[in-house]
């Protein structure tokens, strides 16, 4: 079976495709599929794109979320096709197409409320364009037996990445930080996976705004690097009670995305480079601080060998400093040491959902999200 995984990433940089091949004689164990990636492509939003999803997060009516849901499906199947191109196939030959689509809101549950998601990417302007059946709304499910909706990779972190001989601590790091404890291949363990706290987003808000857009991100750690970690700042921000709740937790840029950063500005009244650079500096000790804390919490407890970082925020060299610092002595690999491009693997997780979906494999980790119980993820489009 040939899946393409799209994902609209959270740090809104524009959209992954993965074209995974599987092969399960059509059947629903997970223990004897053998899974290749046979292209990954990925195409940047352009600065217009970019300030419609931002615009429609923030403030978007009805008639521009409805806009954007339309475009976002003629962009995702745009990458779609693109994605067959890089595996010099034409869309005949895959058979489904796994969507996440671009979450605008993601409420998890209260004590009083449960939770709420919203990911546009219309699929049925997916399938009308490519001709391929689209199977997407993979969080729904999930809140709808209760549970956080999210993180829902660490099913695709066991099935395609747990080891026979270590415990990986596989870090994702994009808009959003989340971590996956994989215990070993034949190990009944449950999985401890959950959002860590802010990721790039933060930070990359921080640079548009001392640059006036003209930056969208801290390339290789320049402004972290130029900045001071302001202490007093920094023991603020941690006071955010999202950080001391255990898990299962979720978390999104209605917490951590450019209204958090506009606010610390607006505070701060930074009025020169050096005080952006300490802003950047400072959110950047924050995103570490928080995954070491993290793992050192719930994951160290229970033993682990190993910590993979994957996700933008893996290439900024502050950032990868600063959390070998935090994690110290845990061995911190880059994401190339899952044999995978580690920009591809959450493309590739929703090309894996997707495949469960339609062997009707549960996609969702209970213990993870805090769901009622195993479900299968995502609705069909033909």
């Amino acid at each position: 079976m040939r899946v393409i995984g799209l994902m609209s990433v959270t740090s809104l940089d524009g959209i992954d495709a993965a074209l995974v091949e599987f092969e399960d004689d059509d059947g629903a164990r997970t223990d004897d599929v053998a899974w290749t990636v046979r292209a990954f492509h990925s195409t940047p939003f352009s600065a217009a794109q970019r300030e419609e999803i931002h615009r429609s997060i923030l403030d978007g009516d009805a008639a521009a979320l409805c806009r954007l849901h339309a475009r976002l499906g003629e962009w995702l199947a745009a990458a779609a096709l693109q994605a067959c191109d890089a595996a010099s196939l034409t869309a005949a030959d895959v058979d489904l197409i796994g969507s996440h689509g671009q979450t605008i809101w993601h409420q998890p549950p209260t004590d009083e409320e449960r939770g709420a998601t919203l990911q546009l990417g219309d699929p049925a302007t997916i399938a009308e364009r490519t001709g391929i059946p689209v199977v997407s709304d993979f969080r729904s499910r999930d809140m709808a037996a209760g549970g956080e909706g999210a993180p829902l990779v660490p099913w695709v972190d066991r099935f395609l990445f747990s080891q026979p001989d270590r415990v990986r601590v596989l870090q994702n790091i994009g808009g959003i930080a989340n971590l996956t404890r994989v215990p070993r291949t034949s190990s009944d363990e449950a999985l401890i996976a959950f959002d860590t706290g802010p990721g790039n987003a933060p930070i990359d808000a921080a640079v548009e705004l001392a640059t006036s857009g003209s930056e969208r991100y801290d390339a290789d750690g320049r402004w972290a690097r130029q900045g001071r970690v302001r202490a007093d700042l920094l023991e603020t921000l941690l006071e955010e009670p999202f950080f001391r709740r255990p898990p299962p937790k979720s978390t999104g840029r209605e917490v951590f995305g450019r209204p958090y950063v506009q606010a610390l500005a607006r505070r701060m009244r930074p009025a020169d480079r050096q005080a952006w650079a300490d802003l950047v500096a400072t959110l950047t000790a924050l995103t570490a601080h928080t995954i070491g804390d993290a793992v050192r919490r719930w994951v160290v407890p229970l033993g682990a060998d190993e910590l993979v970082l994957t996700g933008g925020g893996a290439r900024n060299p502050v950032l990868r400093e600063m959390i070998e610092a935090a994690v110290a002595p845990l061995p911190v690999l880059p994401g190339d040491s899952l044999g995978i491009d580690p920009d591809a693997k959450e493309a590739i997780a929703f090309a894996a959902l997707a495949w469960a979906h339609v062997r009707r494999v549960p996609g969702n980790v209970p213990s993870v999200t805090g769901s009622a119980g195993p479900r299968v993820l995502g609705s069909l489009t033909p």
